[in-house]
């Protein structure tokens, strides 16, 4: 009888606590779809909160996203950048990422952080390395201000070093020639129009800088794909 009692009081507990309270609906990982979630778990950790203040680019830059595009935007998150620390997060690439979290991604970026930027001087994204000589004039005219003109960031100088070893073994060439177009918003780093008041770099003057740069790689890790895409 004790016994039955007990059985009788269990059930009606699991029935009043069920009783308004359906069970939580889990989603796997590969059917969440709301970019925030998304974001969060992806991005933030190196992009930082809402695309900024993070260790790695910023990804609410308007400039920045106009510059890369929605299609390279989207390359760059699925097949991330090769010798770089951007990883791939596309499934077929070895991530976690369904190519409709993808493109979620990369469609919300440019929907909420990109405004209408209309510049027909806007430099290409891409381009060949230029010449590594015209490279250093091009580098003493509008970095020097910054980092000194040998790229050292000597003491004084608002900006760091520019050939630091580890700094040049993580990024790629690409890379290199993002950061001198676009700048970094969020670390108050001029784009390739504001180094010199009223004199804008040359797209040949971007490219020449980005070659004296790279010539500065002492880690061989990214030599083998030059103008490589990323970020």
């Amino acid at each position: 009888m004790i016994r039955s009692q007990f059985w009788f009081t269990s059930c009606a507990a699991i029935l009043l606590l069920s009783c308004g309270h359906p069970p939580e609906h889990y989603v796997l990982p590969d059917q969440v779809t709301d970019f925030s979630a998304l974001y969060q778990a992806n991005c933030s950790g190196c992009h930082g909160e809402n695309g900024r203040n993070g260790a790695a680019r910023p990804l609410d830059d308007p400039l920045y996203l106009a510059l890369i595009g929605r299609e390279r935007l989207r390359e760059v998150v699925a097949n991330g950048v090769p010798h770089t620390t951007m990883p791939p997060f596309s499934q077929n690439a070895g991530g976690t990422l369904t190519e409709q979290q993808i493109s979620v991604l990369a469609d919300e970026m440019q929907k909420r952080w990109a405004q209408k930027f209309v510049d027909t001087t806007l430099p290409p994204y891409a381009a060949k390395l230029g010449d590594v000589t015209q490279g250093e004039a091009a580098f003493r005219k509008y970095c020097a201000s910054c980092h000194g003109e040998d790229g050292n960031g000597s003491v004084g100088r608002s900006g760091g070093s520019a050939i630091d070893a580890a700094y040049l073994a993580l990024v790629s060439d690409q890379s290199l020639r993002t950061t001198v177009i676009a700048g970094r918003s969020d670390q108050g780093i001029p784009n390739w129009r504001s180094y010199v008041p009223d004199r804008a770099m040359s797209s040949q003057e971007i490219s020449d800088v980005v070659a004296w740069l790279a010539a500065h790689r002492t880690f061989p890790g990214n030599r083998e794909k030059r103008g490589t895409t990323a970020q």
